[in-house]
Parts: C-alpha cells; sequence; structure tokens
C-alpha cells in the first residue's frame, strides 16, 4: 500500500473536516498579515523610522519567512505538517504582541524576524497540509484555501484599524494573538495527520549506507523540478508584488487619478482575484492543472496587454480586473505541483518552491522601482506580458498538481 493511500484509510478526521481545517489555517495566516498593516504607520511614527528604516525592516520580515522555509520543510519530511501548522502557528501568535511593545528599533527588527519566522514557517506547513488534504479527498481545494487566505487578509486589514481605535496597538496586536490561538485550538481535531506521505525517506540503515553525493545525485531530477515550479510560483508572485506594491503609483502618476481613486486598481484586482480562487478547484478538477493555467493566463496576457496601453481609468482597472482572474490560480496549482514531485519528501517540494518565491518577491518591488523611473509603467507591463508568456509556455511542468486527480 503507498503512502497516499495510507493516507485515505487511516484513522483521524474526515476529508470535509480537514478542509476546513486547513482552510481556517490558510485564513488565520491571511489575518495576521491583515493586521499588520494598520500598525505600520503607527510603529513607524513612535519610533521615528525613516523609510529607509523600514524598507530595511521588511526585508528583516521576509528573510524570517524565508530562512525558515528550508527548515520547515525538513521538519514536514520527520513529522508530518500537523505539528508544523500547530507550532508555527504559535510562534506567529506569541510574536505579533512583541511588534508593538518593542522599544527601539533594534527591539522591532527582533520581533519582525521572529513575526517572518511564524508566517512563513506556516504558510509552508498549511501548503503542505492542502496537498495532504488533496490527496485524502481526492480532489482540488489549494485554490480555494488561497482564497480563503485572501478572505483573512483583507478582514484583518478591515477591522484592524477600528480595533486600534477602540483598544489600541497593543490592545490590537493581543487580540490579534489571542484570536488565533483560539483558532488554533478549535480547528486541532480536524487538521490532517499526514505522516504517512514519509514514504520518500530510506530507512536509517539504508540512510547509513547512502553517502550525501549519492542522495544528491538520485535527488537531482526532483529537485531541479521543484526549484522550475518555483521559479514559475515566483512569476506569479512577482506580477501579483507589481500590482499590490505600484498599482496606486501607476494610475495616479501616468493616468493622473485622484487620490480617492488610486486604490481602485489593486481593489479591482483582489476582487476578481479572490472570486476566481474560490471557482478554481472546480475548474481545475474540470479541465486539469495545466490547461486552467494556460487559460488563466491568456487572460492575464490581455490584462497585462491593456495595462500598458491604457489611456484612462476604465480602460486600467478592465486590465486589473482581467489580470487578477488570469493570476489567481497560477500560485496555488504551482503549490499543488511542488507538493507533489516524486522523490521528495512531504514538505521538501514546497518548502523549495516557497522560498524560490518569496525571495524574488522580497527583490522584485525594488527592481521594478528603478526600470519604471527609467522607462514608464507601460515598461513594466509589457515585460509582464513577455514572462506571462514564458509561463504560459512552460506550464506543461505543472502536470504534477493533478498526480491524485488522475487528470
Amino acid at each position: 500500500m503507498t503512502a497516499t493511500q495510507d493516507l485515505s484509510h487511516q484513522a483521524g478526521p474526515t476529508g470535509s473536516r480537514a478542509r476546513i481545517a486547513i482552510s481556517t489555517a490558510f485564513f488565520v495566516n491571511g489575518f495576521g498579515m491583515g493586521s499588520w498593516t494598520p500598525e505600520v504607520p503607527i510603529i513607524g511614527a513612535r519610533l521615528g523610522l525613516t523609510e529607509a528604516t523600514y524598507g530595511f525592516m521588511i526585508l528583516i520580515f521576509g528573510l524570517g519567512a524565508v530562512m525558515a522555509m528550508p527548515f520547515v520543510g525538513a521538519m514536514i519530511a520527520r513529522a508530518g505538517s500537523r505539528p508544523v501548522v500547530i507550532a508555527t502557528q504559535i510562534a506567529f501568535a506569541a510574536a505579533f504582541p512583541l511588534l508593538t511593545l518593542a522599544p527601539h528599533p533594534i527591539a522591532i527588527g527582533a520581533a519582525l524576524f521572529l513575526f517572518g519566522i511564524g508566517l512563513g514557517g506556516l504558510d509552508v506547513a498549511m501548503n503542505a497540509n492542502a496537498v495532504s488534504v488533496e490527496r485524502r479527498l481526492d480532489r482540488s481545494i489549494m485554490s480555494s484555501c488561497h482564497g480563503f487566505w485572501s478572505l483573512g487578509a483583507f478582514a484583518g486589514a478591515g477591522i484592524g484599524g477600528s480595533l486600534i481605535d477602540l483598544f489600541g496597538p497593543v490592545g490590537h496586536t493581543s487580540l490579534v494573538g489571542l484570536f488565533c490561538a483560539g483558532i488554533l485550538l478549535a480547528m486541532l481535531p480536524g487538521l490532517l495527520d499526514d505522516r504517512a506521505l514519509a514514504e520518500d525517506r530510506p530507512s536509517s540503515e539504508e540512510g547509513a549506507r547512502e553517502s550525501w553525493r549519492s542522495i544528491l545525485s538520485r535527488k537531482r531530477k526532483p529537485l531541479l523540478l521543484a526549484l522550475v515550479i518555483g521559479v514559475i510560483a515566483l512569476a506569479g508572485f512577482m506580477q501579483e508584488g507589481v500590482v499590490i506594491d505600484w498599482s496606486a503609483v501607476y494610475l495616479r502618476s501616468e493616468l493622473g487619478v485622484s487620490v480617492a481613486a488610486s486604490g481602485f486598481g489593486f481593489a479591482a484586482f483582489s476582487v476578481s482575484m479572490a472570486t476566481l480562487r474560490f471557482l478554481g478547484d472546480r475548474i481545475r478538477d474540470r479541465l486539469g492543472a495545466v490547461r486552467t493555467v494556460r487559460l488563466s493566463l491568456l487572460f492575464a496576457l490581455t490584462g497585462a496587454i491593456l495595462l500598458a496601453i491604457a489611456a484612462n481609468l476604465s480602460m486600467a482597472l478592465a486590465g486589473y480586473l482581467v489580470l487578477g482572474i488570469g493570476l489567481a490560480n497560477l500560485v496555488p496549482i504551482a503549490f499543488s505541483a511542488a507538493g507533489n514531485v516524486r522523490g521528495l519528501a512531504n514538505g521538501t517540494g514546497i518548502s523549495i518552491a516557497s522560498a524560490i518565491a518569496y525571495s524574488g518577491g522580497l527583490i522584485a518591488p525594488s527592481i521594478v522601482g528603478l526600470v519604471a523611473s527609467a522607462y514608464g509603467f507601460s515598461t513594466i507591463y509589457l515585460a509582464l506580458a513577455i514572462i506571462i508568456s514564458a509561463v504560459f509556455l512552460s506550464a506543461g511542468i505543472l502536470k504534477g498538481a493533478d498526480r491524485e486527480s488522475g487528470h
């Protein structure tokens, strides 16, 4: 019996309960990120941070997240994703209040590093668990899980300001930490134990006889595949980052819209992306991962071209709306494919893909700023169209996302 068969027959929560539990973990992760957003200007004002210092602090947060990912992948390979989801969610819930208690920039940097470890580690663990739930259910759930992340981020950012007004910054972060800890307790019974997926690890006796060189030789192709999938995920993260970080600047500087309207681009993108993520699993189960990605990327290509040639706000909003439709399911499907790379232990493929995607996501915004200042945003969106075309041509690599679905 294979590990996947073991997983589908083992005692534990039903597939539907496991899906609810891991969807909740995605919501909590997004809620944490969204809750952090309204705290940023308050912390900056309290500590007198300059824009340069703030940028460095964000880099520290990103480094914590990226550095945690390979270690989390190794932990998942040994113990399954369930205990790692629990540990990283506890770390995140504990670190969040420290952000508002830190008395000086060095302390806030340390708190951000821990916060990054918790959220980055949770990101890998919950994606790995979602892949295991997909195997148990024999159908796709990854896109809707990422939809719940978007919903959580929207909720965290939406109510964060009101909670700060009511309870203050420390009260807000403490409530968020307690909320996340309480959610963890509620979802524990349903969280899937996927230790059976440690099928790819050799026994200790085999490991003792096998050198590191032979291990790397045997794993070369799976590792290379995970790396390439990570680059595809990076392409998705980068384009999302361009919209998040630069859409308002583009609308203001190149189309001359008002301050009030400058956020409409991101809003249009977010709404279409969240909607298509909740629909994405059904589409993927019907069409298969590769056809879903290629069809989606045709929308993304159209959106990028519309943004490159946009002459007014209406045309730009149409571009952002269509771009959100096209990009909604690229990263979820890439993570499903990374989690199903044959020859790699459970969690390893996702940790590799996540580290690559997030590392690039840290660097891309600054590169976009430099290029846009020299050549304008039309060049940026034309470059995105070229990247989308390259991903379209290489989408066959993502066929492993359907490993358990039979497409």
